[in-house]
This record gives C-alpha cells, sequence and structure tokens, in this order.
C-alpha cells in the first residue's frame, strides 16, 4: 500500500472549496482482512514511534481532529491509537466552556491541555470551534462578553486565524508538531450514519434532536470550514481533509500521516552509545556481586 498523503495536505494562502475535495476516494486496501492487516500494522509502526518520542523526550504532537456530526472523528482516534501507550497519550474533549473558559481569550482553556514533551496530545474538537460553530451561532460569540469594540470589529474572525496561526508557529519553535484533521464527510453519508443511530438501539445515545438542528446549518458551516481551512493551514501546521465517506480508508490515510510526521522528527535511537554501554556494563558487575 503507498498512500501520496501530499494529495491530502490544504495549500496554504489559497481559497478551499470543499465541493472539489472528495469525501471518497479508491480505497487503499482490497478486503476487509487486508484493511485490519495494513492498519495493524501502522500501529505497530505508531507503538514504536511513540516508544522513541518518549524516550527522546525533546518533542510533543499534538492531533488536532475536526468534523461534522458522524464523521467518524471518535473511532478514528480509538482505532489508530488503539496500540499507543497510554502513559505518553492524552485525549481531550472540549465541549461547551465552562464561566471560568468564558472569563478568558478563546485560547486559554487549551493552554494546560498541550501534550508536554515526548508525549502525543490528541484533541477532538478544539479552539478551532470558536471559529465554527461560534461563527455559525453568534449567540456563543455573544456569550463571551467580549468588549464591544471587538464584537462589531468585522475583523474579528481574520485576527482569530492570526491568532491560532502565531499560536501554532510559537508550539513549532518549542518543539511541538501540530497535526492537524478535517474528516471530510458528505450530507448523504451523514444521513446514512445518521439514521443507523436511529435504528440500532446500541447507538441510540449517540444522537439528539440536536444534531438534526445542527444539519440544517450544513452550508454554514461548509463555509465557515472553507475560511478556516485556507486561513490556518500552514507550514508549520497544515490541514489535512480526509475523504471520510469509508471510515476504514480514512483510517489508513490518517495512520499513515501519524507515523510519518514522527518519522520526520530527529528522535534519538533507543540503542545506547558507547558511553552509555560501559556505564550499564558497570552497573551489571555491581549487580552481579550484590
Amino acid at each position: 500500500m503507498k498512500i501520496d498523503i501530499d494529495e491530502f495536505v490544504v495549500p496554504g494562502g489559497k481559497k478551499v472549496n470543499l465541493k472539489h475535495w472528495p469525501t471518497h476516494v479508491e480505497p487503499f486496501y482490497n478486503s476487509e482482512e487486508e484493511y485490519h492487516d495494513l492498519l495493524e500494522a501502522h500501529v505497530r509502526k505508531l507503538s514504536a514511534m511513540q516508544d522513541l518520542l518518549y524516550a527522546d523526550n525533546h518533542y510533543a504532537v499534538l492531533l488536532i481532529f475536526q468534523a461534522m456530526d458522524a464523521a467518524g472523528k471518535d473511532s478514528a482516534i480509538k482505532h489508530v491509537m488503539s496500540g499507543v501507550n497510554p502513559q505518553g497519550c492524552e485525549v481531550f474533549s472540549f465541549k461547551k466552556p465552562s464561566a471560568e473558559e468564558l472569563a478568558h481569550d478563546f485560547l486559554w482553556r487549551t493552554y494546560c491541555r498541550l501534550p508536554q514533551r515526548g508525549h502525543i496530545g490528541i484533541f477532538n474538537r478544539s479552539y478551532y470551534e470558536e471559529v465554527l460553530v461560534a461563527r455559525v451561532h453568534p449567540e456563543i460569540l455573544r456569550a463571551q462578553s467580549l468588549p464591544a469594540e471587538l464584537m462589531e470589529d468585522k475583523n474579528i474572525w481574520k485576527h482569530r486565524f492570526q491568532s491560532m496561526n502565531h499560536f501554532e508557529k510559537h508550539l513549532h519553535r518549542n518543539g511541538t508538531r501540530v497535526v492537524k484533521f478535517f474528516l471530510h464527510i458528505s450530507k448523504e453519508e451523514q444521513k446514512r450514519r445518521f439514521l443507523r443511530r436511529i435504528d440500532e438501539p446500541e447507538k441510540n445515545w449517540k444522537f439528539s434532536m440536536y444534531d438534526m438542528l445542527e444539519r440544517k446549518h450544513w452550508k454554514e458551516y461548509m463555509e465557515a470550514y472553507e475560511l478556516c481551512l485556507a486561513a490556518t493551514s500552514t507550514e508549520e501546521a497544515p490541514w489535512h481533509i480526509i475523504p471520510s465517506d469509508d471510515k476504514p480508508n480514512a483510517r489508513l490515510i490518517i495512520s499513515e500521516i501519524i507515523v510519518r510526521v514522527i518519522k520526520s522528527l530527529k528522535l534519538r535511537s533507543l540503542a545506547p552509545g558507547k558511553t552509555r554501554q560501559k556505564e550499564l556494563l558497570k552497573i551489571r558487575k555491581l549487580l552481579v556481586k550484590d
């Protein structure tokens, strides 16, 4: 299997029209059995790369997942990260901001959730909600108690994009690699998945009337995503648009991207150098005599 991950990267500074980005591509697997074999191989690679990342302790990796409802964020995280050591990985889902969080700037609540060196951090939704949901639902922006001049500023979204770009550039300069995924699903596929959530009792908990109300804003969300992806896909923190009508295929693409990002880091080998080998031999002799 060979996946050209460049075809999923959003070019920085260019307009994005999501109608021109596929929600389905030719599968990178020929059967369900082959899919499981390929994903298992990716998971093993990712597990080995995480060990190097953890031992090296110089870099951190932040994975950001954004998508419309039912696009498969949760299952992608569950399957792709299934072999990762929980001690070196944290997943955070950002829900409706608390009163304390609303009393600070829109990036504040993510600061303390950033991964430490040697770790992988996963944001299931993120600060990007502040230019997506808050843009589609102005009442959310009004609830943030911003000064009147900011609420009236026509460039408020542009300024938020700039803040996000500066924030991610700062993280990059300090050793955190930010990798962003937009799971691109068609409206027709979302409908099919919503119907399954209703028809299959074990999936009923995943669905509510709120999901239907949000679906009515599909066009506005697509426009918000297009502006966001175009303004915030940078060399330091690129966006990847993942065709997600086929969940298994999406997982293979995502896992391949993560493996390549970690592999690109200049991580130290786990094999000890000569000095360390001598030290270990000396310790071994002491243990034998003990």
